[in-house]
Formats: structure tokens, C-alpha cells, sequence
């Protein structure tokens, strides 16, 4: 009998990357690759590469947990998703991470924008706009794990300390701020001035590359003195800092390693972020078919590239396993001690928590004492060292505190290429937009920024 060159896997719903279009999808394995082929009607088949690991693949659903869901929802399930976000009661997973976006405009023209912001784009919200944009969050969360400020580039907003400070004063768990950096490179007194918002804040820096050529190309100008001018600002305050390197296969994939190594030496640093390139919004000189980079590649380059970590130290994060992978460590002047190893994933999935006691694992134990140690005794902390996201592991370590944590994350925002209503449906990095609605990401700049509304209300009549 004649035989495919694949070997069928699932299904599921995507969209068409041209018209929008919901379409079916086969999930397929071919030459130990995952690939995603779908047709339109209108526009023909297409097939896509989803990952390059089939064995990470399939054990992506050994990682799904029960559903945690908002307090409250903010509309109705009327045409399906994608096309009813805000959130609908369909969706499948509360808010782990929520965007308020406080501004249009930015200091920057990037060439890679999801927003399409720059300086003379849209506009500032008013800060009675953006106070009920955080007390939606409340309202859905009542404590929300974690709030990033952001825009367009939040520094530029005209009353940029009265947001946080209002922030400041709702339940929030951990409250960020997504910044170029620009202004904390500039102005040793600002980054004075954000330091004191500490504890449970922290500065989620655009850091896409070590090189010039690759910041010229992402960002339109060379950034690199910026940059380290600004991590050399964070690091006199050790105000708490994430690095959050967008991705582009054959531009600055090559560099995983390198920045990776770059922060575990910056005492401010608690972490690195990798985001392959999501297809929306500006995005100049970009190859779908050669420039695009699946999750499971960021994950298999960090292994090649910074071999501190194992492939039992990045893991599915439950929430949403197709979406982002984790990985756990310890971090002192001297390196970085892997923990993810030790979490058990049964117990990850018990309502997303597991808790890692390093008293109670005598190898660890002996190798926290032996990296730590002053003397005979472990460095007290300032701050305790906890997670910041409701499905991330919490480390049971009292004597550390949060600058000994280093994480690793890929989050990989899906487009109209990959979509799969299955890890939209888990999203739960969502924006609240200018209708007090609560977005996921995805969505959001596939269908529902301002300029995108219109041919929504085309796909849903389209619907009916």
C-alpha cells in the first residue's frame, strides 16, 4: 500500500497566514521534525515547521494542568475563539502576566515592533485611563501575580511615577516595568528613583544582542553603549532585572550562549527571556521562511550553547507547556548551581506549584552550602527568593534571597503561522486594551489593535 512521507500526529484549528481565516490543521512528524499543515480556501496549503524536537513535542502534554480561570470574565463567547477575546469564559487560563500598555509612543522606531510604535505614534493614556486599566487586573485577579508596564516605551509617559506609584498600592504580586532602557542609561537619578520601588519590582530590559550590526537591524540604531550603561546603572542600585532578547533565526541565535553568559556575571540580573519573533505588527526585512525560530530550537541552542543546563532543566511551564519552558538556578559571583532538576513534574502540576527544598535534598543541600557559604554559615537574605508567576516553582531556601534566583524562559508568542487554538486557549500573558478587556497577547496584535478591528468585525460576520 502506498505510504505518506509522514506520520500523522493530531489536529487541531489554526488560521490562515494570509486571510485570518480559521482553518483545520494536521499535527505531522517528518523527518524528526514537527510540522503543522493547513489549507484555505481561498489561499491553498501551507506547512509550517512547529518544532524540531518531536520528543520535547509529545511530552508537552504530560506538563497540561487543571484550568485556572479569572475571577471574572469581561465577555462573551459569541463567534469563537480567536475571535471573541476580552476574556471570554472559554478561554482556559487566568492571567499570569498582564501588559498594561500606558503609551503609544516610544523613543525608538524599531524595525521590530509587535506595536508599531514610535515617537509620534497614538498617543499617552491619561492616568485615570490606566488606573482602571490596573483595577480591571485587580477586579479579574483580585492578586495579580505579576503587572509589567509597558507601551510603546513606558518612560516616556509624562506621569510615569504616578502610575507605579498607584500601582504600588493595589495587591499586586510583582509589578515590572518593560523598558529599552534608554532613560535608565541616560539618567543615573531615574534609575535612583526606580530602585526604590523595590521589593517585588522589576526592569524587563529589551537586551536583543551583544553585537551592533544586530541592534541596527531590530532596533535602527546602534544600542550596544546603551545598553551596558544601563546594566551598569541597575547593577549600583541591584535593582532587579530581566533580559529580553527577541529572537531572529540567523541573526542573533547564535549569540543564546553568549548573553547568557553576559548575565549571570551582572549582579542585577535575575534572568533571561528569549521570544522568537512573532509576525505582527512592523516588521522590516523579516524571512517567514528562513527567519522564523521555533521554541523547541531556542530550547535545543541554549543546551549547545550554555551547557550549565540539561534537558532536565528546561521544562514545559504548565500554564501553557506549548508556549514556554522554564528553567531554574542559583547564581553568586563564582556561577550558577541548576535547580529545575529537581522539581518534580507530578508535582508541578498539582494546581502549578512545586516547592524545591534544598534542606531536604542532601546533594543539593551540600552544593547550596558549598556555593553560598561564609564561613559555616549561609549568606542571609535581604529578600526572600520566591517565584513570581502562579506556575512556577517556589524555592524553599529562606536564607537566599531573590538576587541568588536566575531563570531562564522562552516564551514564544504564536502567530497566524503556528497558531493553535489549543495554546491560545492556555495563553496567559495578556494585555488590557483601551475597552477594559483583558487580551492575550496573541490575539491581541493578530486582531485587535486599532488598526485590525475593522476586518475583524469582516472575520466575525464571516462567522455567523
Amino acid at each position: 500500500m502506498p505510504v505518506r512521507n509522514y506520520t500523522y500526529y493530531d489536529h487541531t484549528l489554526s488560521l490562515c497566514p494570509t486571510c485570518l481565516k480559521r482553518v483545520d490543521a494536521k499535527i505531522v512528524f517528518e523527518d524528526d521534525k514537527v510540522f503543522m499543515l493547513k489549507r484555505c480556501p481561498e489561499h491553498g496549503r501551507s506547512k509550517v515547521l512547529i518544532a524540531d524536537d518531536v520528543e520535547y513535542y509529545k511530552n508537552i502534554r504530560n506538563y497540561n494542568k487543571p484550568s485556572e480561570f479569572p475571577y471574572k470574565f469581561n465577555t462573551t463567547t459569541d463567534y469563537g475563539c480567536p475571535y471573541d477575546c476580552g476574556l471570554c469564559p472559554d478561554h482556559e487560563q487566568h492571567s499570569c502576566l498582564t501588559i498594561i500598555e500606558v503609551t503609544d509612543r516610544c523613543n525608538l522606531t524599531c524595525p521590530t515592533c509587535y506595536a508599531s510604535s514610535s515617537p509620534n505614534y497614538g498617543r499617552h493614556r491619561t492616568l485615570d485611563e490606566i488606573k482602571k486599566m490596573l483595577d480591571t487586573i485587580v477586579e479579574n485577579e483580585k492578586e495579580p501575580d505579576v503587572v509589567q508596564i509597558s507601551g510603546g516605551e513606558p518612560t516616556v509617559h509624562p506621569q510615569f511615577f504616578e502610575i507605579l506609584d498607584y500601582a504600588k498600592q493595589l495587591p499586586i504580586r510583582h509589578l515590572m516595568v518593560n523598558t529599552n532602557g534608554i532613560r535608565i542609561a541616560k539618567d543615573i537619578n531615574f534609575t535612583q528613583k526606580l530602585a526604590k520601588y523595590m521589593p517585588d519590582f522589576e526592569i524587563y530590559l529589551q537586551f536583543d544582542s551583544l553585537q551592533s550590526k544586530v541592534l541596527e537591524k531590530l532596533r535602527g540604531e546602534d544600542l550596544l553603549k546603551v545598553r551596558k550603561q544601563a546594566i551598569e546603572n541597575l547593577n549600583q542600585f541591584n535593582l532587579s532585572t530581566t533580559l529580553v532578547v527577541t529572537l531572529e533565526k540567523g541573526l542573533n541565535d547564535n549569540e543564546i550562549g553568549g548573553i547568557l553568559s553576559f548575565a549571570t556575571q551582572q549582579e542585577c540580573v535575575r534572568g533571561v527571556t528569549f521570544q522568537p519573533t512573532q509576525i505582527a505588527g512592523r516588521l522590516e526585512d523579516f524571512d517567514t521562511q528562513t527567519n522564523r525560530i521555533t521554541l523547541t530550537e531556542v530550547r535545543r541552542k541554549i543546551l549547545e550553547q550554555f551547557p550549565v543546563f540539561n534537558s532536565d532543566d528546561l521544562i514545559p511551564v504548565p500554564c501553557n507547556p506549548d508556549a514556554l519552558v522554564m528553567g531554574y538556578a542559583l547564581k553568586n559571583k563564582d556561577g550558577i548551581l541548576p535547580l529545575t532538576r529537581y522539581v518534580n513534574p507530578a508535582d508541578l502540576l498539582n494546581n502549578g506549584k512545586n516547592t524545591i527544598v534544598y534542606e531536604q535534598d542532601e546533594e543539593l543541600h551540600e552544593r547550596v552550602l558549598k556555593m553560598f557559604s561564609t564561613g559555616n554559615s549561609v549568606e542571609k537574605a535581604s529578600e526572600n527568593l520566591k517565584s513570581i508567576m502562579c506556575c512556577l516553582p517556589e524555592i524553599d531556601a529562606p536564607d537566599l534571597g531573590y538576587d541568588s534566583l536566575f531563570r531562564v524562559i522562552i516564551m514564544q508568542f504564536v502567530d497566524a503561522y503556528n497558531f493553535d487554538v489549543r495554546s491560545i486557549k492556555k495563553s496567559c500573558v495578556h494585555i488590557v486594551n483601551k475597552d477594559y478587556k483583558i487580551i492575550p497577547f496573541e490575539t491581541m496584535n493578530l486582531f485587535y489593535r486599532d488598526d485590525k478591528k475593522e476586518y475583524l468585525e469582516q472575520l466575525r460576520k464571516e462567522t455567523v
